[in-house]
């Protein structure tokens, strides 16, 4: 049985966030591939459905970078929904034409219709090209008002399997051996008494039970985890908003064997449940 497969079309007005709009697919898991002549959709889509089911998700971005090759895409798509095993929707981004000659002049880039002719006229010329192509659109977004974060949250809601789920990796660290580079903020729990100096606790590691206990039992352990849970509740949705790809907690002490990976496992199980949440614990096992 061949697994069906779903194709996005993105397309609209130059300079109205198709670039944001790849990048935000992409980050949540859709093959994409810019500046795809329609002519040539249904040539890559049969390449798809040979892939056994690797390739499910693809986004296709079109514009008049394609020249004539352009001009056929109304017909591309409705050839693409008399296929069964093909879910094809197009997307269109537009702009009023203040919004794309501000965006142009600030970006200096040279718009695919100038062509000796004044910034507005070349706008106005691909509004006119693109009529048939928005009038039959699936899904219309005016990024007019929008920043690029809001044009991500809004297609990270509508396709996105996890909806707005919002990625955090909490990683538990040693200091010895260097913070993780890709940590966006890092908490040192290094101030928590060690069971390194437990001479029955130094084999184990905060997965195990007993160090764990022994880590929770402290009161500064609880009101640290009192004002760590408040921090983060309060960062996920702000970067969320912002529209920040994922946050990655970095949390360490001196050998990243005990401390922090109680605190990190805490943590994890804190958030777990309202967010894509996932839990490295990267020295752990470095000693003993």
């Amino acid at each position: 049985m061949t697994e069906s497969i779903e194709v996005l079309v993105i397309t609209g007005m130059s300079g109205a966030g198709k670039t944001v709009a790849m990048q935000s697919l992409e980050d949540i898991g859709y093959f994409c591939v810019d500046n795809l002549p329609p002519a040539l959709i249904p040539k890559f889509v049969e390449v798809v459905e040979q892939s056994s089911g690797k390739l499910t998700k693809v986004a296709l971005a079109c514009d008049l970078r394609g020249g004539d090759l352009f001009q056929p895409l109304v017909d591309t798509v409705r050839q693409l929904r008399a296929n069964p095993h093909v879910r094809v929707k197009v997307l269109f981004l537009d702009a009023n034409d203040a919004t794309l000659v501000r965006r142009f002049k600030e970006t200096r880039r040279r718009h695919p219709f100038v062509d000796g002719a004044r910034l507005l006229e070349g706008i106005q010329a691909e509004r006119l090209a693109l009529s048939q192509v928005r009038d039959d659109a699936d899904i219309l977004l005016d990024t007019s008002d929008w920043k690029p974060s809001r044009l991500k949250q809004e297609l990270v809601q509508r396709f996105s399997e996890k909806g707005a789920l919002f990625p955090v990796h909490i990683i538990s660290f040693g200091f010895k051996y260097g913070i993780p580079i890709d940590a966006d903020m890092v908490l040192d729990v290094r101030f928590l008494p060690n069971p390194h100096y437990v001479e029955s606790l130094r084999p184990y590691t905060g997965e195990d039970a007993p160090v764990y206990d022994y880590v929770m039992q402290w009161p500064a352990t609880q009101e640290f985890l009192k004002k760590a849970e408040e921090l983060v509740d309060f960062l996920i949705p702000q970067f969320t908003k912002e529209g920040k790809s994922h946050l990655v907690i970095g949390i360490g002490c001196t050998g990243g064997k005990h401390r922090s990976v109680a605190i990190s496992r805490h943590l994890h199980n804190h958030i777990k449940d309202r967010t894509a949440a996932s839990l490295t614990h990267r020295d752990s096992r470095r000693e003993g």
